[in-house]
């Protein structure tokens, strides 16, 4: 296969986009109350998930029901703490709801201190399971910001209403960050509540030609500037995975483009990511949402849907209820629910809330509907098993 050709520079997420997004809103969820709030498993906390799919993006669904993974962690006092022991679970979802299939990996399996986001496919065998993923820190030590790309395959086992994934093989790091495109994740500390990113592989499929990708949130190693995010993007070369320059940089605007992925629809190829409005540079008055770009190949031009990159963002009244948007092909969107029902409270004077509001389960899941650059909300529908 031939390298992907005629990438220029990224294409630049602009302040200006962003404002427009707030100033024109947008269709949105509705407000989570407290019947959403169904936790999936008793005694964990949910976040950040995604599906088992076809290398061609369709969700895997095998005897009615459709798999996810999860980032989970205990429900800790201070939810926070989560991010330094999450692990990935595997759920499934059919029409009588959720199912927990357990730790989708053995303990003490990878390389890092802790599991963080990734994608995952399922091969034509309805067997063969490659998870992408986040190793961040080391198992043995060492920064605890670090982040390394790898990836294991095991075999799915089927049984009467029960599923599991096992044989995983060693976990083989895809590539590592160059340092002068893409910074190296290796910090020990935040820095101003912020760390670097090289995390997040989302695995993407072009169905022009078949070549594959990976798209990660990760970080500019060009700049001093802290507000530093860009959608980086790599190429499989037989064994290997080739860097290749970032699609999309948000150089001086946001600091994080979180948990990239990428659909292809009526011959156009949508790209998402979500951005809490904690990590817009100050002056940017950005909302916590799906934000995403549209072109006609993956090399670009990528260009803002909805004129604004805006796709989908909490509620004024609830502006930080819902985080981590993810965009199955058939267009469910699926995200977990954060810090929900606040009422216009804030955590510094009602720091009980923390714990007490924070949802740790699946947000209502909402359908989009594409055309060309306009990506819309669709009324009162649910996901598709």
């Amino acid at each position: 296969m031939e390298m992907l050709s005629g990438i220029g520079e990224p294409a630049h997420w602009a302040a200006e986009d962003i404002s427009r997004g707030l100033e024109q809103g947008q269709s949105r969820p509705g407000l989570i109350g407290a019947a959403d709030i169904v936790p999936l498993v008793s005694d964990r906390d949910l976040w950040d998930m995604w599906q088992l799919q076809r290398e061609d993006g369709a969700t895997a669904v095998l005897d009615g029901r459709s798999y996810w993974f999860f980032l989970a962690a205990p429900r800790y006092p201070d939810p926070n703490q989560r991010h330094d022991v999450a692990r990935i679970r595997l759920l499934s979802h059919g029409d009588e709801g959720w199912r927990d299939h357990g730790d989708a990996l053995p303990d003490a399996f990878t390389p890092g201190s802790r599991e963080w986001s990734g994608s995952a496919t399922l091969a034509s065998d309805d067997e063969t399971v490659t998870l992408y993923f986040t190793a961040s820190g080391r198992r043995e030590g060492g920064p605890r910001f670090e982040q390394r790309l790898f990836a294991t395959e095991g075999r799915l086992r089927r049984a009467t209403g029960f599923v599991k994934i096992e044989e995983w093989t060693t976990p083989n790091e895809l590539f590592a960050a160059d340092g002068t495109v893409y910074a190296a994740a290796r910090e020990d500390q935040p820095t101003n509540g912020m760390i670097l990113g090289f995390r997040d592989p989302g695995y993407f499929r072009d169905p022009a030609d078949g070549c594959e990708y990976i798209l990660f949130s990760g970080s500019a190693a060009w700049t001093t500037d802290i507000y530093d995010g860009v959608i980086g993007i790599a190429q499989r070369q037989g064994d290997r995975w080739m860097l290749l320059p970032p699609l999309v940089e948000a150089i001086g605007v946001s600091k994080e483009l979180e948990r990239a992925h990428m659909i292809a629809r009526n011959g156009l190829y949508y790209l998402f990511w979500s951005t809490s409005a904690a990590r817009f540079a100050p002056g940017i008055r950005g909302q916590t949402g799906l934000y995403g770009m549209v072109a006609n190949r993956i090399a670009g031009p990528w260009t803002p849907l909805n004129d604004t990159s805006l796709v989908a963002a909490n509620p004024p009244e609830e502006p930080a209820q819902a985080y981590c948007w993810w965009v199955t092909a058939e267009l469910d969107v699926i995200s977990f629910v954060d810090q929900w029902g606040m009422q216009g409270r804030n955590l510094s004077e009602h720091p009980h809330l923390l714990r007490k509001q924070f949802g740790g389960t699946v947000a209502p899941i909402f359908r989009l509907h594409l055309a060309g650059s306009r990506a819309t909300i669709v009324p009162e529908a649910s996901m598709s098993a």
